[in-house]
This record gives structure tokens, C-alpha cells and sequence, in this order.
């Protein structure tokens, strides 16, 4: 589907299920709860490439303290639908040993992408790892029971999402809010 005529007509027929001022006023609102926890933490945020670009972007720029920013790509995906096995692609350059990370991710649909990389930070002996997520999504198919990210942003139904660095097939990571495909 990369014909761009069929990827505007996927936009168009596509349900909005937060338009952007939302999405921003949930950023807003996450980032206060993020700061008001580890301002005094020294903490490393972890983008989570490619789909966390967006809302590290805009969640890094109203977190009040002082950060190390890096990131780390690992994915089940790739522009696919439907997950693999983790493929590694890039670690962290930022020695985690005894630092609080925080990874930022656009979602957290099963949650093994996540945990992997929450485990591999444990691995480096990180002193403490948190998750924020622009999405948690709502369902009963975690990777494991109860799983859920420390900070979202947004819950969302179980649909297939795009929009806010979320993609289908690699496109629309870029729309202006957080859209489902019709009929999923």
C-alpha cells in the first residue's frame, strides 16, 4: 500500500480517535507527572526508534530538569503488521550502570519490545527503569498479566492505530493525531 493515493484515502476514511490538541494536552499532562517523579533522579531517557521519535520529541521539551538523552532500537515489527522476534538494531550508547532510565515509546500494545529493552537495561545494571508510552493499548493480550507502562499518555481501544509516530506499513507516523483503520 505505498501508492500515496491509496494512503490519503486510508487517512481520510480512518477514525480519529484523539485529534492533536488532545494528544498535546496528554503530553502535557504526562510530562508533570514524569517531572514531578524524577527531576532529582539524574535520569536517562531512551527513545525507543522508530515509532517513539514524535512523542520524545514533544514530551522532552516540557520535562523541567536537566536529562541524558539517547536511544535504543529494537523491534518486532519493522513496517510489518504483525510481530516477530526482537531484532536488535542499535544499544544504547550512554552507560547505563546504577542511572534511572525512563524508555519512550509511541505504544504498548503486547508490551515484549518493551520488556526486552526494560531487560537488557536491567542487564546493564541500571539503577531503577520506567516506560512512558504515548498509548497504552486496552486488551487482554499483554506479554505478561497486569503489564503496563509507568506513565501513558493515552489508553486507547484495541484497533490498529497509526498516527503520532505510530505507522501503517512505515507511513503515517506524521498525521496530525492518533488514528484507527476503519473496520480494525
Amino acid at each position: 500500500m505505498s501508492e500515496p493515493a491509496a494512503l490519503r484515502q486510508l487517512l481520510a476514511e480512518a477514525d480519529c480517535l484523539a485529534a492533536e490538541d488532545q494528544v498535546r494536552a496528554a503530553i502535557t499532562a504526562v510530562a508533570a507527572r514524569i517531572s514531578a517523579d524524577l527531576a532529582e533522579l539524574d535520569p536517562v531517557v531512551l527513545c525507543v526508534l522508530k515509532g517513539g521519535v514524535v512523542f520524545a520529541g514533544q514530551l522532552l521539551t516540557q520535562l523541567r530538569f536537566p536529562l541524558d538523552f539517547d536511544y535504543v532500537h529494537a523491534t518486532r515489527y519493522g513496517n510489518a503488521t504483525a510481530g516477530g522476534g526482537i531484532e536488535w538494531r542499535a544499544m544504547p550508547s550512554v552507560p547505563l550502570r546504577g542511572r534511572h532510565v525512563l524508555l519512550v515509546d509511541d505504544i504498548l500494545d503486547v508490551g515484549s519490545t518493551l520488556l526486552a529493552i526494560a531487560d537488557a537495561c536491567q542487564s546493564q545494571e541500571a539503577a531503577s527503569v520506567r516506560t512512558a508510552v504515548l498509548v497504552d493499548k486496552v486488551h487482554g493480550r499483554k506479554a505478561r498479566p497486569g503489564l503496563r507502562a509507568d506513565y501513558a499518555a493515552l489508553e486507547m481501544p484495541d484497533r490498529f492505530l497509526f498516527g503520532y509516530g505510530m505507522d501503517y506499513h512505515g507511513y503515517w507516523r506524521n498525521a496530525p493525531g492518533i488514528y484507527a483503520v476503519k473496520g480494525h
